[in-house]
Protein backbone atom coordinates (compact mmCIF):
# COMPACT_ATOMS: atom_id res chain seq x y z
CA UNK A 1 0.00 0.00 0.00
CA UNK A 2 1.20 3.70 -1.41
CA UNK A 3 0.47 6.16 1.26
CA UNK A 4 -0.64 9.80 0.19
CA UNK A 5 -2.38 12.65 1.47
CA UNK A 6 -4.44 13.32 -0.85
CA UNK A 7 -5.19 11.53 -3.85
CA UNK A 8 -6.97 13.29 -6.59
CA UNK A 9 -9.60 10.60 -9.27
CA UNK A 10 -9.25 12.25 -12.50
CA UNK A 11 -6.38 14.16 -14.22
CA UNK A 12 -8.15 16.55 -16.39
CA UNK A 13 -8.51 20.15 -16.33
CA UNK A 14 -9.65 20.05 -12.39
CA UNK A 15 -7.57 17.82 -10.99
CA UNK A 16 -4.31 19.09 -12.12
CA UNK A 17 -5.19 22.32 -11.14
CA UNK A 18 -6.15 21.05 -7.24
CA UNK A 19 -2.89 18.89 -7.72
CA UNK A 20 -0.87 21.84 -8.24
CA UNK A 21 -2.53 23.87 -5.84
CA UNK A 22 -1.67 21.30 -3.28
CA UNK A 23 1.55 20.74 -5.06
CA UNK A 24 2.31 24.59 -4.27
CA UNK A 25 1.51 24.41 -0.43
CA UNK A 26 3.93 21.67 0.04
CA UNK A 27 0.69 18.38 0.47
CA UNK A 28 2.00 15.06 -0.94
CA UNK A 29 -0.20 14.57 -3.58
CA UNK A 30 -1.09 12.22 -6.51
CA UNK A 31 -3.90 12.31 -9.47
CA UNK A 32 -5.06 8.81 -10.51
CA UNK A 33 -6.10 9.03 -14.47
CA UNK A 34 -7.56 6.37 -16.53
CA UNK A 35 -5.40 7.10 -19.77
CA UNK A 36 -1.87 6.28 -20.33
CA UNK A 37 -1.28 10.14 -21.99
CA UNK A 38 -2.62 13.03 -21.18
CA UNK A 39 -3.72 12.81 -24.94
CA UNK A 40 -7.38 13.87 -25.57
CA UNK A 41 -9.73 12.79 -27.94
CA UNK A 42 -11.52 15.55 -29.65
CA UNK A 43 -10.97 19.20 -28.84
CA UNK A 44 -13.47 19.28 -26.05
CA UNK A 45 -13.74 22.62 -24.43
CA UNK A 46 -12.71 25.65 -27.01
CA UNK A 47 -11.40 28.18 -24.32
CA UNK A 48 -10.76 30.14 -20.99
CA UNK A 49 -12.52 32.59 -19.77
CA UNK A 50 -10.97 35.40 -18.66
CA UNK A 51 -11.09 34.64 -14.75
CA UNK A 52 -9.57 31.14 -15.65
CA UNK A 53 -6.55 33.26 -16.75
CA UNK A 54 -6.48 35.37 -13.86
CA UNK A 55 -6.28 32.20 -11.48
CA UNK A 56 -3.25 31.28 -13.74
CA UNK A 57 -1.42 34.56 -13.76
CA UNK A 58 -1.69 34.36 -9.99
CA UNK A 59 0.34 30.96 -10.18
CA UNK A 60 2.42 32.77 -12.54
CA UNK A 61 1.95 30.37 -15.41
CA UNK A 62 -0.97 32.62 -17.65
CA UNK A 63 2.18 33.38 -20.37
CA UNK A 64 2.60 29.37 -20.64
CA UNK A 65 -1.43 29.28 -22.04
CA UNK A 66 -2.16 33.11 -23.83
CA UNK A 67 1.13 32.11 -25.90
CA UNK A 68 -0.44 29.15 -27.53
CA UNK A 69 -4.32 30.46 -27.43
CA UNK A 70 -6.09 33.53 -29.57
CA UNK A 71 -8.07 36.28 -27.46
CA UNK A 72 -11.39 36.99 -28.33
CA UNK A 73 -12.87 40.23 -26.78
CA UNK A 74 -16.43 38.53 -26.37
CA UNK A 75 -18.11 36.47 -23.61
CA UNK A 76 -21.40 34.74 -25.09
CA UNK A 77 -24.61 34.62 -23.55
CA UNK A 78 -26.67 33.58 -26.38
CA UNK A 79 -25.12 36.28 -28.46
CA UNK A 80 -22.07 37.52 -28.39
CA UNK A 81 -21.23 40.02 -25.57
CA UNK A 82 -18.09 43.15 -26.00
CA UNK A 83 -16.18 42.42 -22.72
CA UNK A 84 -13.33 45.14 -23.62
CA UNK A 85 -14.08 47.47 -21.10
CA UNK A 86 -14.39 45.15 -18.20
CA UNK A 87 -11.98 45.88 -15.97
CA UNK A 88 -9.27 43.02 -15.92
CA UNK A 89 -5.92 42.65 -17.21
CA UNK A 90 -7.12 39.41 -19.07
CA UNK A 91 -10.34 40.93 -20.45
CA UNK A 92 -10.74 38.61 -23.72
CA UNK A 93 -12.28 34.73 -23.90
CA UNK A 94 -9.19 32.86 -24.88
CA UNK A 95 -9.28 30.38 -27.60
CA UNK A 96 -7.79 27.19 -26.43
CA UNK A 97 -8.89 23.88 -26.99
CA UNK A 98 -9.10 21.78 -23.71
CA UNK A 99 -5.66 19.16 -24.93
CA UNK A 100 -3.97 21.88 -25.06
CA UNK A 101 -4.90 23.36 -21.89
CA UNK A 102 -4.75 20.02 -20.04
CA UNK A 103 -1.16 19.47 -21.73
CA UNK A 104 0.25 22.39 -20.61
CA UNK A 105 -0.98 21.90 -17.27
CA UNK A 106 0.02 18.19 -17.27
CA UNK A 107 3.13 19.36 -17.77
CA UNK A 108 2.97 22.24 -15.02
CA UNK A 109 1.76 19.91 -12.67
CA UNK A 110 4.78 17.33 -13.15
CA UNK A 111 7.09 20.20 -12.58
CA UNK A 112 5.72 20.81 -9.34
CA UNK A 113 6.17 17.30 -8.12
CA UNK A 114 2.75 15.63 -8.85
CA UNK A 115 2.80 11.75 -9.09
CA UNK A 116 0.42 10.69 -11.23
CA UNK A 117 -0.60 6.59 -11.65
CA UNK A 118 -1.56 6.49 -15.23
CA UNK A 119 -3.96 3.74 -16.79
CA UNK A 120 -5.85 2.76 -13.89
CA UNK A 121 -8.83 3.72 -12.12
CA UNK A 122 -10.40 4.54 -9.14
CA UNK A 123 -12.21 1.47 -8.44
CA UNK A 124 -13.46 1.70 -5.13
CA UNK A 125 -12.68 3.10 -1.53
CA UNK A 126 -13.79 2.77 2.29
CA UNK A 127 -13.03 5.71 4.61
CA UNK A 128 -12.81 5.95 8.26
CA UNK A 129 -11.47 8.93 10.74
CA UNK A 130 -8.07 8.27 9.76
CA UNK A 131 -8.18 8.43 6.25
CA UNK A 132 -8.96 6.78 2.59
CA UNK A 133 -8.32 3.21 1.58
CA UNK A 134 -8.61 3.55 -2.26
CA UNK A 135 -8.71 0.56 -4.29
CA UNK A 136 -7.13 0.75 -7.88
CA UNK A 137 -8.45 -1.27 -11.20
CA UNK A 138 -5.23 -3.14 -11.73
CA UNK A 139 -5.94 -4.25 -7.64
CA UNK A 140 -3.07 -2.08 -6.31
CA UNK A 141 -3.95 0.11 -3.05
CA UNK A 142 -3.75 3.84 -1.91
CA UNK A 143 -4.04 4.86 1.65
CA UNK A 144 -4.88 8.76 1.61
CA UNK A 145 -6.08 11.23 4.07
CA UNK A 146 -8.45 12.70 1.57
CA UNK A 147 -10.06 11.27 -1.83
CA UNK A 148 -10.93 14.01 -4.30
CA UNK A 149 -13.38 13.14 -6.82
CA UNK A 150 -12.71 15.25 -10.20
CA UNK A 151 -13.74 12.09 -12.24
CA UNK A 152 -16.16 13.69 -14.74
CA UNK A 153 -20.25 13.54 -14.87
CA UNK A 154 -20.35 9.85 -13.94
CA UNK A 155 -17.87 10.52 -10.89
CA UNK A 156 -17.51 7.15 -9.57
CA UNK A 157 -16.07 8.74 -6.64
CA UNK A 158 -19.85 10.51 -6.22
CA UNK A 159 -21.73 7.47 -6.47
CA UNK A 160 -19.99 5.24 -3.83
CA UNK A 161 -19.59 8.59 -1.44
CA UNK A 162 -23.44 8.27 -1.59
CA UNK A 163 -23.47 11.65 -2.91
CA UNK A 164 -27.05 12.45 -4.68
CA UNK A 165 -26.85 14.33 -8.11
CA UNK A 166 -30.31 16.50 -9.30
CA UNK A 167 -31.97 18.88 -11.40
CA UNK A 168 -33.37 18.72 -14.91
CA UNK A 169 -33.52 16.02 -17.65
CA UNK A 170 -32.19 16.25 -20.73
CA UNK A 171 -34.55 18.44 -23.32
CA UNK A 172 -32.66 18.11 -26.44
CA UNK A 173 -29.30 16.33 -27.40
CA UNK A 174 -26.29 17.12 -29.66
CA UNK A 175 -24.17 15.51 -31.64
CA UNK A 176 -20.40 16.86 -32.04
CA UNK A 177 -17.76 15.95 -34.04
CA UNK A 178 -14.56 16.48 -36.37
CA UNK A 179 -13.68 15.36 -39.51
CA UNK A 180 -12.94 16.67 -43.03
CA UNK A 181 -15.31 18.23 -44.75
CA UNK A 182 -15.34 19.75 -48.55
CA UNK A 183 -16.25 23.26 -48.93
CA UNK A 184 -19.06 23.18 -45.82
CA UNK A 185 -21.38 26.02 -45.01
CA UNK A 186 -19.42 27.63 -42.04
CA UNK A 187 -21.68 29.29 -39.58
CA UNK A 188 -24.99 28.27 -37.70
CA UNK A 189 -27.85 27.18 -39.58
CA UNK A 190 -31.28 26.79 -37.40
CA UNK A 191 -34.34 24.81 -38.52
CA UNK A 192 -37.25 22.96 -36.62
CA UNK A 193 -34.77 20.19 -35.09
CA UNK A 194 -32.38 23.05 -33.39
CA UNK A 195 -29.42 24.93 -33.89
CA UNK A 196 -26.77 23.44 -36.01
CA UNK A 197 -23.15 24.54 -37.06
CA UNK A 198 -20.05 24.04 -38.53
CA UNK A 199 -16.59 25.94 -38.24
CA UNK A 200 -12.56 25.30 -38.98
CA UNK A 201 -10.76 23.97 -36.54
CA UNK A 202 -6.80 24.15 -35.85
CA UNK A 203 -4.36 22.20 -37.86
CA UNK A 204 -7.35 21.18 -40.35
CA UNK A 205 -10.38 20.07 -40.56
CA UNK A 206 -13.88 21.14 -39.16
CA UNK A 207 -15.62 20.84 -36.01
CA UNK A 208 -19.34 20.44 -36.00
CA UNK A 209 -22.68 20.09 -33.81
CA UNK A 210 -26.45 18.76 -34.94
CA UNK A 211 -29.09 19.22 -32.68
CA UNK A 212 -32.08 16.94 -32.11
CA UNK A 213 -34.31 16.64 -29.39
CA UNK A 214 -34.92 13.18 -29.82
CA UNK A 215 -32.38 11.24 -32.02
CA UNK A 216 -28.84 11.39 -30.95
CA UNK A 217 -29.79 9.30 -27.43
CA UNK A 218 -27.47 6.10 -28.21
CA UNK A 219 -23.81 6.22 -29.05
CA UNK A 220 -23.50 8.12 -32.19
CA UNK A 221 -22.14 6.54 -35.30
CA UNK A 222 -20.52 7.74 -38.68
CA UNK A 223 -24.12 6.80 -40.81
CA UNK A 224 -25.64 9.09 -37.98
CA UNK A 225 -23.35 11.97 -38.64
CA UNK A 226 -23.65 11.79 -42.78
CA UNK A 227 -27.21 10.92 -42.24
CA UNK A 228 -27.64 14.45 -39.52
CA UNK A 229 -25.10 16.20 -42.36
CA UNK A 230 -28.35 15.23 -45.41
CA UNK A 231 -31.23 15.95 -43.26
CA UNK A 232 -29.76 19.77 -42.23
CA UNK A 233 -27.56 20.87 -45.16
CA UNK A 234 -28.89 18.37 -48.25
CA UNK A 235 -25.36 17.28 -48.45
CA UNK A 236 -22.26 15.20 -46.23
CA UNK A 237 -19.89 17.46 -47.77
CA UNK A 238 -17.72 14.61 -48.77
CA UNK A 239 -17.48 13.68 -45.17
CA UNK A 240 -14.39 11.69 -44.20
CA UNK A 241 -11.84 11.35 -41.62
CA UNK A 242 -13.69 11.08 -38.68
CA UNK A 243 -11.27 11.74 -35.19
CA UNK A 244 -13.94 12.31 -32.90
CA UNK A 245 -17.55 11.45 -32.59
CA UNK A 246 -19.24 12.03 -29.43
CA UNK A 247 -22.94 13.12 -28.30
CA UNK A 248 -24.24 15.04 -25.43
CA UNK A 249 -27.38 16.44 -23.70
CA UNK A 250 -28.58 19.51 -21.82
CA UNK A 251 -29.25 18.07 -18.93
CA UNK A 252 -28.58 20.29 -15.65
CA UNK A 253 -27.37 18.58 -12.52
CA UNK A 254 -26.18 19.67 -9.13
CA UNK A 255 -24.65 17.36 -6.64
CA UNK A 256 -26.47 17.72 -3.43
CA UNK A 257 -23.04 18.07 -1.21
CA UNK A 258 -19.53 18.40 -1.82
CA UNK A 259 -18.23 16.17 0.61
CA UNK A 260 -19.06 13.23 2.82
CA UNK A 261 -16.14 13.38 5.26
CA UNK A 262 -12.95 12.85 4.10
CA UNK A 263 -14.62 12.55 0.46
CA UNK A 264 -14.89 15.52 -1.81
CA UNK A 265 -16.23 16.11 -5.20
CA UNK A 266 -14.98 18.93 -7.82
CA UNK A 267 -15.40 20.01 -11.27
CA UNK A 268 -18.30 17.93 -13.71
CA UNK A 269 -18.75 15.86 -10.48
CA UNK A 270 -20.26 18.26 -8.43
CA UNK A 271 -22.12 20.08 -11.35
CA UNK A 272 -22.76 18.99 -15.26
CA UNK A 273 -24.60 21.27 -18.02
CA UNK A 274 -25.14 22.15 -21.28
CA UNK A 275 -21.46 23.51 -22.74
CA UNK A 276 -23.34 26.21 -24.17
CA UNK A 277 -21.35 29.68 -22.90
CA UNK A 278 -18.25 27.75 -21.84
CA UNK A 279 -18.76 27.61 -18.70
CA UNK A 280 -17.52 23.47 -17.81
CA UNK A 281 -14.40 23.67 -17.28
CA UNK A 282 -13.90 26.77 -16.28
CA UNK A 283 -16.08 26.29 -12.91
CA UNK A 284 -14.27 23.12 -12.27
CA UNK A 285 -10.75 25.29 -11.97
CA UNK A 286 -12.31 27.82 -9.92
CA UNK A 287 -13.48 24.76 -7.84
CA UNK A 288 -9.51 23.39 -7.30
CA UNK A 289 -8.67 26.70 -6.41
CA UNK A 290 -11.42 27.46 -3.71
CA UNK A 291 -10.85 24.02 -2.44
CA UNK A 292 -6.62 23.61 -2.96
CA UNK A 293 -5.56 26.16 0.00
CA UNK A 294 -8.40 24.93 2.54
CA UNK A 295 -7.60 20.96 1.69
CA UNK A 296 -3.62 22.62 2.14
CA UNK A 297 -4.31 24.07 5.53
CA UNK A 298 -6.46 20.84 7.20
CA UNK A 299 -3.94 18.67 6.12
CA UNK A 300 -0.65 20.28 7.55
CA UNK A 301 -3.07 20.87 10.39
CA UNK A 302 -3.09 24.62 10.45
CA UNK A 303 -6.72 25.07 10.23
CA UNK A 304 -9.81 21.96 11.35
CA UNK A 305 -11.28 20.10 8.75
CA UNK A 306 -14.50 22.51 9.71
CA UNK A 307 -12.98 24.57 6.73
CA UNK A 308 -13.95 22.51 4.04
CA UNK A 309 -17.49 23.29 5.19
CA UNK A 310 -17.07 26.57 3.48
CA UNK A 311 -15.87 25.13 0.30
CA UNK A 312 -18.96 23.62 -0.31
CA UNK A 313 -21.17 26.79 0.97
CA UNK A 314 -18.84 29.02 -1.45
CA UNK A 315 -18.63 26.99 -4.77
CA UNK A 316 -22.35 25.21 -4.32
CA UNK A 317 -23.72 28.47 -5.16
CA UNK A 318 -21.79 29.68 -7.81
CA UNK A 319 -22.46 26.07 -9.54
CA UNK A 320 -26.19 26.66 -9.22
CA UNK A 321 -25.65 30.04 -11.17
CA UNK A 322 -23.79 28.80 -13.51
CA UNK A 323 -26.34 26.03 -14.54
CA UNK A 324 -29.40 28.65 -14.39
CA UNK A 325 -27.24 31.09 -16.99
CA UNK A 326 -27.02 27.55 -19.05
CA UNK A 327 -30.65 26.92 -19.07
CA UNK A 328 -31.18 30.06 -19.88
CA UNK A 329 -29.57 30.00 -22.77
CA UNK A 330 -30.53 26.62 -24.28
CA UNK A 331 -34.37 28.60 -24.13
CA UNK A 332 -33.11 31.68 -25.64
CA UNK A 333 -31.30 29.57 -28.20
CA UNK A 334 -34.25 27.36 -29.43
CA UNK A 335 -35.78 27.61 -32.90
CA UNK A 336 -39.75 28.09 -32.29
CA UNK A 337 -40.99 31.55 -32.96
CA UNK A 338 -42.12 32.13 -30.11
CA UNK A 339 -38.23 32.05 -28.73
CA UNK A 340 -37.64 34.33 -31.64
CA UNK A 341 -39.24 36.66 -30.01
CA UNK A 342 -37.38 36.13 -26.50
CA UNK A 343 -33.90 35.99 -28.82
CA UNK A 344 -35.08 39.72 -30.40
CA UNK A 345 -35.76 41.17 -27.24
CA UNK A 346 -32.71 40.11 -25.46
CA UNK A 347 -30.79 41.20 -28.10
CA UNK A 348 -32.26 44.98 -27.62
CA UNK A 349 -31.39 44.73 -24.10
CA UNK A 350 -28.01 43.78 -24.27
CA UNK A 351 -27.07 47.10 -26.58
CA UNK A 352 -27.81 48.95 -23.41
CA UNK A 353 -24.23 49.16 -21.24
CA UNK A 354 -25.51 48.13 -17.87
CA UNK A 355 -27.09 44.46 -18.95
CA UNK A 356 -24.36 43.92 -21.30
CA UNK A 357 -21.26 44.68 -18.75
CA UNK A 358 -23.05 42.74 -15.80
CA UNK A 359 -23.95 39.39 -17.76
CA UNK A 360 -20.52 39.96 -19.49
CA UNK A 361 -18.73 40.04 -15.85
CA UNK A 362 -20.79 36.91 -15.31
CA UNK A 363 -19.96 34.94 -18.01
CA UNK A 364 -16.45 35.68 -17.82
CA UNK A 365 -16.29 34.44 -14.30
CA UNK A 366 -14.87 37.72 -12.86
CA UNK A 367 -18.48 38.67 -10.82
CA UNK A 368 -18.25 35.54 -8.43
CA UNK A 369 -18.96 36.45 -4.61
CA UNK A 370 -18.99 34.49 -1.63
CA UNK A 371 -21.50 35.47 1.25
CA UNK A 372 -18.89 36.97 4.03
CA UNK A 373 -21.45 38.80 5.45
CA UNK A 374 -22.44 42.77 5.04
CA UNK A 375 -19.27 45.38 4.59
CA UNK A 376 -17.41 46.83 1.85
CA UNK A 377 -18.33 46.28 -2.01
CA UNK A 378 -14.60 44.30 -2.31
CA UNK A 379 -15.57 41.62 0.70
CA UNK A 380 -15.71 37.88 -1.08
CA UNK A 381 -15.03 39.76 -4.48
CA UNK A 382 -12.05 38.96 -6.81
CA UNK A 383 -9.02 40.74 -5.78
CA UNK A 384 -8.10 43.48 -8.58
CA UNK A 385 -4.97 42.88 -9.96
CA UNK A 386 -3.49 46.47 -9.26
CA UNK A 387 -0.10 47.85 -10.08
CA UNK A 388 1.39 48.76 -6.77
CA UNK A 389 4.87 50.67 -8.19
CA UNK A 390 7.21 47.76 -8.33
CA UNK A 391 4.63 44.87 -8.14
CA UNK A 392 1.39 43.90 -8.82
CA UNK A 393 -1.51 42.15 -6.79
CA UNK A 394 -0.99 38.66 -8.66
CA UNK A 395 2.20 38.82 -8.55
CA UNK A 396 1.81 38.51 -4.52
CA UNK A 397 -0.42 35.20 -4.80
CA UNK A 398 2.21 33.11 -6.72
CA UNK A 399 2.76 30.77 -3.85
CA UNK A 400 -0.44 30.22 -3.19
CA UNK A 401 -0.32 31.80 0.51
CA UNK A 402 -2.60 34.47 2.09
CA UNK A 403 -1.30 38.10 1.74
CA UNK A 404 -2.12 41.46 3.80
CA UNK A 405 -1.71 44.93 1.68
CA UNK A 406 -1.62 47.57 3.52
CA UNK A 407 -2.33 51.35 2.10
CA UNK A 408 -1.13 53.24 5.07
CA UNK A 409 -3.25 51.88 8.26
CA UNK A 410 -1.47 50.81 10.95
CA UNK A 411 -1.52 47.68 11.58
CA UNK A 412 0.24 44.59 13.04
CA UNK A 413 -0.50 41.12 12.20
CA UNK A 414 1.33 37.01 11.36
CA UNK A 415 0.21 37.22 7.48
CA UNK A 416 2.78 38.51 5.67
CA UNK A 417 1.95 42.13 5.21
CA UNK A 418 2.99 44.13 1.70
CA UNK A 419 3.16 48.43 2.56
CA UNK A 420 1.53 49.82 -0.85
CA UNK A 421 -0.07 52.47 -2.88
CA UNK A 422 -2.32 52.78 -5.05
CA UNK A 423 -4.10 56.11 -6.72
CA UNK A 424 -6.33 55.38 -9.40
CA UNK A 425 -10.04 53.97 -8.94
CA UNK A 426 -11.41 50.79 -7.64
CA UNK A 427 -13.81 48.82 -10.08
CA UNK A 428 -15.33 45.34 -10.22
CA UNK A 429 -16.59 43.88 -13.49
CA UNK A 430 -20.34 44.28 -13.37
CA UNK A 431 -20.71 46.70 -10.41
CA UNK A 432 -18.07 49.88 -11.41
CA UNK A 433 -16.33 52.73 -8.96
CA UNK A 434 -16.22 51.25 -5.08
CA UNK A 435 -14.77 52.92 -2.59
CA UNK A 436 -10.94 53.02 -1.91
CA UNK A 437 -10.15 50.52 1.06
CA UNK A 438 -6.76 51.14 3.73
CA UNK A 439 -6.16 47.56 3.79
CA UNK A 440 -7.21 44.25 2.65
CA UNK A 441 -6.40 40.69 3.59
CA UNK A 442 -6.52 38.31 0.44
CA UNK A 443 -6.94 34.43 0.73
CA UNK A 444 -4.68 32.45 -1.48
CA UNK A 445 -7.50 32.04 -4.07
CA UNK A 446 -7.51 35.46 -4.78
CA UNK A 447 -10.53 36.51 -2.99
CA UNK A 448 -10.83 39.25 -0.92
CA UNK A 449 -11.52 37.90 2.88
CA UNK A 450 -11.26 41.64 5.61
CA UNK A 451 -11.21 45.01 4.35
CA UNK A 452 -10.00 47.76 5.93
CA UNK A 453 -11.46 51.30 6.21
CA UNK A 454 -9.06 53.50 8.45
CA UNK A 455 -8.51 50.67 11.03
CA UNK A 456 -7.95 46.91 11.54
CA UNK A 457 -11.47 46.36 13.32
CA UNK A 458 -12.24 42.44 12.27
CA UNK A 459 -9.36 41.35 10.64
CA UNK A 460 -8.08 39.48 14.01
CA UNK A 461 -11.38 37.38 12.92
CA UNK A 462 -11.01 37.27 9.67
CA UNK A 463 -7.65 35.54 10.19
CA UNK A 464 -8.78 33.04 13.47
CA UNK A 465 -11.85 32.56 10.77
CA UNK A 466 -9.27 31.33 7.67
CA UNK A 467 -5.95 30.89 8.63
Amino acid sequence: MTNHAVVIAGGGPTGLMLAAELALAKVDVAIVERRVTQELAGSRALGLNPRSVELFDQRGVADRFTSKGKPYHIAMFATRLDITDLPSRHNYTLGLVQAKVETIMAEWAAALGVVTYRGVEVAGFTQDDSGVGIELSDDRTLRAQFLVGCDGGRSLVRKQAAIELVGWEPSTTYLIAECRLTDPALGFRYDARGTHAIGPREGGGYGLVLEDPTRFTREPTVDDLRAGLFERYGTDFDLRDVTWLSNFTDAARQATSYRNGRVLIAGDAAHIHSPVGGQGLNLGLQDAVNLGWKLAQVVHGTSSATLLDTYEAEMHPVGASVIRLTLAQTALKRTDERSKALQEVMAGLFTLDEPRKRYGAMMSGLSVRHDFGEGHPLLGRRMPDLDLGTTRVFELLRAARPVLINFGAPIASRIPQVSASYAGAWELPGIGAVPAPSALLVRPDGHVAWVGEASDRGLADAIARWF
